[in-house]
């Protein structure tokens, strides 16, 4: 039930996987083959597909003998140039006193090693680099994809998998020629197929009749209206399925799935509240206290010029230097992407056009959440004072 776990068989990806087996069938030949681009939503089979194919790949490779080696990085946790390498670099070198060290040597040092221990080996390489767009810079991906020109004896193929369909459009322009030879783009799934994938998951991780009938249904319902996200209606299956558990109950029920989702919604607004920069908590807190302030006097529409007020306030409070207001618009639309508020543009008349800001998240957890910074721990209970007549429309 976890995004970690490659299915022996992966239901609505067939086209996809034999896409991406026939330009990768070349290496079982000895031949290069093509740089690949992989887009699509979170949650549509991108990397559980490019395993797969992968391993499938290195198994036919053992049975006809043909030296295939598949490397599998996530550049949300390797994300510079000198890790990638090492991490290449290690995966052929058995000797642990050999590996290249966590830090310590020259850049340059560490590509000869990996160019080294790659021609040795021989055969070719696949590697395929997960989150591509999170790397920082372009030098791994230049490196990597012109790599085939310093190698004497083993070949390098690339597979880049990105959510962002726009990726490619910081690239410098020599990296973006070498490396996108070929793009696939991987659709959402639908509620059918959603329901599928979950059936064949849950025959595989619960007991038989542990499942109401429309909880399944239900999940795929939820998570195709979420963009076709797989990942996302497995935690809903799996969360239902432990909150069941928990509370020692023989089945797992409709409200079960409803509670699964609240908590996950709750644990995802936590997270993404924990890693926002000081500037957006801040407008973030901004919002929470001017919503709050609004109850207090029956009044509702918080516009960007009150949580710039409220904003500026905080910041001479705790000796934070304050942003243009056109700065917290642009911090406001952030956080209206994130889904954490939402700012819709409204009309004042004469007065001008505004942006109307509304809390998308509970307010009090919200609040704790930005309560474990210390920076913000002693004004998250601030009550700012309403200022009717200096309204900034």
């Amino acid at each position: 039930m976890r995004p970690a776990y490659t299915p022996e068989i992966l239901p609505h990806r067939e086209r996809e996987i034999n896409s991406l087996a026939s330009v990768l069938v070349s290496a079982l030949r000895g031949q290069t083959p093509s740089n690949i681009l992989i887009y699509g939503k979170t949650g549509t089979g991108k990397t559980a597909v490019a395993k797969y194919v992968g391993k499938e790949l290195q198994r036919k490779g053992d049975e006809l003998k043909k030296r295939v080696h598949f490397i599998y990085i996530n550049c949300e946790v390797v994300d510079t140039q000198y890790r990638v390498l090492q991490n290449i670099a290690n995966s052929f070198i058995r000797d642990w006193s050999e590996r290249v060290p966590f830090t310590g040597w020259p850049t340059d040092e560490v590509y000869s090693k990996l160019k080294a221990e790659m021609d040795k080996e021989d055969g070719v390489t696949i590697i395929i680099l997960d989150e591509v767009d999170k790397l920082s810079g372009d030098d791994v991906l230049y490196n990597l994809s012109r790599m085939n020109g310093d190698l004497q004896k083993a070949r390098v193929s690339i597979i880049g998998i990105s959510n962002d369909l726009k990726f490619t459009e910081f690239l410098d322009p020599r990296v973006k020629s070498s490396l996108g030879e070929e793009a696939m783009v991987f659709p959402p799934y639908d509620a059918v197929q959603l329901q599928d994938i979950l059936r064949q998951r849950a025959a595989m991780a619960f007991k038989d009749a542990v499942l109401d009938e429309s909880v399944i249904p239900m999940c795929a319902g939820l998570a195709a209206q979420e963009h076709g996200d797989a990942r996302r209606a497995l935690d809903l299956l799996r969360v239902a399925a432990e909150l069941a558990e928990r509370e020692r109950s023989k089945k797992v029920a409709d409200r079960h799935v409803r509670l699964a989702q609240a908590k996950i919604e709750v644990d995802r607004v936590t997270e993404v509240v924990r890693t926002l920069p000081t500037q957006s908590k801040l407008v973030l807190l901004s919002t929470i206290l001017g919503e709050e302030t609004n109850k207090d006097v029956n009044q509702s529409g918080l516009t960007t010029g009150e949580v710039f007020e409220i904003y500026a306030e905080l910041c001479r409070k705790i000796g934070l230097d304050i942003l243009t207001q056109r700065r917290i618009t642009d911090l406001i639309s952030e956080l209206d992407m994130l889904g954490i508020i939402s700012a819709r543009v409204i009309s004042k008349g004469r007065y001008g056009r505004t942006r109307e800001i509304a809390l998308s998240v509970n307010g009090p957890s919200t609040k704790e959440v930005l309560a474990e910074d210390e920076l913000l721990h002693e004004v998250v209970h601030w009550k700012p004072v309403r200022r009717q007549q200096q309204k900034i429309v």
